[in-house]
């Protein structure tokens, strides 16, 4: 591990070890720690193998399900939930939430899930915990302290151009009347900017949907969200698109943690699906009401 690297770009978030588990959790949610459990995963301290090793969280990227059953006892313990009530959910790249209650403990780990086409979790039951997959997609974390609802989103370029976090946001004012200036969040690790070259299709459509944020902020936003390189492809700044979107949401400026943690930039570190070329494992997000 590159560890000048990692403790130059540890932005807003805090990298933690724990019987040999290494994950990431965010200061502005780790003021609730009382009230939530939340934590993302690398891929150290697992049992899985080759490719996957060794934190692989995720049944369908080919590995031993005994294996994963086990990076997932590890991972609950080290978190302090029971992994055998996980919720997983199904993502597919759209703006699809699920409200989780009771009754959908266990599904994707233990027993089959009925979840599907679902990027996105909430729920104000405690003692629940959801999961989401990431290999490079932005994760979005949120909990609102007053209503005690937290919610999970996975936010690709599909999801962010469709503003994913807004969407969430006002999902959890709908179904909980939870206010957007209520709500803490923290933008996980996921690709960087320079990493991520997007064809002009891809750019375009960013563009057209964020002109209007040239003058919410200021006429400089589009250059901090995309620039063009020699050989006519674009660069896509991702964290900088859903900071923009849960801004535009009414999310306040002290309640987002933004790391600038890069997975494509640490393959040791995280799993990316960028620098793997496809072959490897999932990383997790994990949150649970206490």
């Amino acid at each position: 591990m590159n560890v000048k690297y990692i403790e130059k770009h540890k932005k807003c978030c805090n990298i933690n070890e724990k019987n040999g588990i290494t994950y990431i959790t965010f200061p502005k949610l780790e003021k609730y720690n009382e009230e939530i459990i939340h934590g993302f995963s690398t891929r150290l301290g697992g049992v899985s193998k080759d490719h996957l090793a060794a934190m692989n969280l995720s049944f369908t990227r080919g590995d031993d399900p005994d294996n994963v059953k086990e990076n997932h006892r590890r991972f609950a313990a080290c978190l302090g939930y029971d992994e055998k009530r996980l919720v997983f959910s199904d993502q597919v790249h759209l703006t699809n939430f699920y409200k989780v209650t009771e009754k959908d403990c266990g599904k994707g780990i233990i027993r089959e899930s009925d979840i599907k086409d679902i990027d996105g979790l909430v729920t104000n039951v405690p003692g629940i915990p959801l999961i989401t997959f990431y290999a490079d997609c932005v994760p979005l974390m949120f909990y609102d302290p007053v209503k005690k609802v937290i919610a999970m989103a996975h936010s690709g370029w599909k999801g962010t151009v469709k503003r994913i976090g807004a969407k969430m946001v006002s999902y959890m004012g709908s179904e909980y009347g939870s206010k957007p200036e209520d709500i803490i969040c923290a933008i996980a690790p996921s690709i960087c900017q320079e990493c991520y070259e997007v064809s002009a299709d891809v750019a375009e459509e960013f563009i057209k949907e964020f002109h209007d944020d040239l003058t919410f902020y200021n006429s400089n936003i589009m250059q901090e969200l995309i620039y063009i390189k020699d050989n006519g492809k674009y660069q896509l700044n991702l964290h900088k698109a859903c900071e923009l979107v849960l801004y535009r949401a009414g999310i306040t400026r002290e309640h987002i943690d933004i790391t600038d943690l890069c997975t494509c930039c640490n393959p040791e570190l995280f799993f990316s699906h960028r620098a793997s070329h496809g072959m490897r494992g999932n990383n997790a997000g994990v949150m649970m009401l206490i």
